[in-house]
């Protein structure tokens, strides 16, 4: 098992910019844990640190593991705008499981499974640039989902999308969950913290304000920072 995920003393810069300050936080296999703020937080640079796509200025990322490639191996991350290639849906998946390794048996087989579990087999045949922005979404889970990754990495995965495919979505990485894959997710919109939360990372102006539970957050935030943010106020 890779987790517990441990962030030390975490900092980045970009020149004399501060993104992050001295970010200190564990999550363990608890549930969907929730990294929230108002944009311009650092939440998207945050999850991408911890990702290994970025390197932090100063403090460390630490996993169970003491394998550095097999906490890699363990992890897959979903973008806010997916990033597939021109070919069909289906070959999006099996070609990403190619590069990992997996036999082409395996591939046409989990390829087949993820897109009945999304609820997508009707666009396996489907060119992947020709699907509408949700169908897209679904499909880049349903990729990330057939790495079987113990841990799944997702960045504000609803923020373009409309209310129906947000449902959907949201379905999906809940099943993901459950299938026993950590999620860690940004997110800004409330309703949505509230609906798929187990804990919450609150990140205000590149800082660590607060990290409960998400009854606890929701009920008794213990800053003003986060007062506000969950009714939805101008923090000042």
């Amino acid at each position: 098992m890779i987790l517990p995920l441990t962030v030390q003393n975490l900092s980045f810069r970009v020149g004399t910019t501060i993104i992050l300050n001295d970010i200190d936080f564990s999550l363990e296999h608890i549930g969907p844990s929730l990294i929230v703020g108002p944009n311009g937080a650092g939440k998207s640079v945050l999850l991408r640190l911890c990702h290994g796509l970025l390197r932090p200025t100063s403090g460390k990322i630490l996993w169970a593991t003491e394998e550095r490639s097999r906490a890699s191996f363990d992890q897959a991350m979903v973008f806010q705008r997916p990033i597939l290639l021109r070919r069909s849906a289906r070959a999006n998946i099996e070609h990403a499981l190619a590069l990992r390794g997996v036999p082409r048996p395996d591939r046409r087989i989990r390829s087949m499974s993820v897109l009945e579990q999304t609820g997508i087999m009707q666009i396996a045949t489907r060119s992947a640039r020709v699907l509408s922005i949700g169908e897209q979404q679904l499909l880049a889970l349903a990729r990330a989902w057939s790495f079987r990754p113990r841990v799944l990495f997702l960045d504000e995965p609803t923020a373009n999308l409309d209310p129906n495919y947000t449902r959907l979505v949201e379905e999906i990485i809940l099943k993901i969950n459950e299938s026993g894959t950590k999620i860690i997710m940004t997110s800004h919109d409330m309703g949505q913290v509230q609906r798929l939360a187990k804990e919450v990372v609150f990140i205000y102006d590149g800082c660590l304000k607060e990290h409960q539970l998400a009854g606890d957050f929701f009920s008794n935030p213990k800053t003003e920072a986060a007062q506000y943010f969950i009714n939805g106020k101008l923090v000042g």
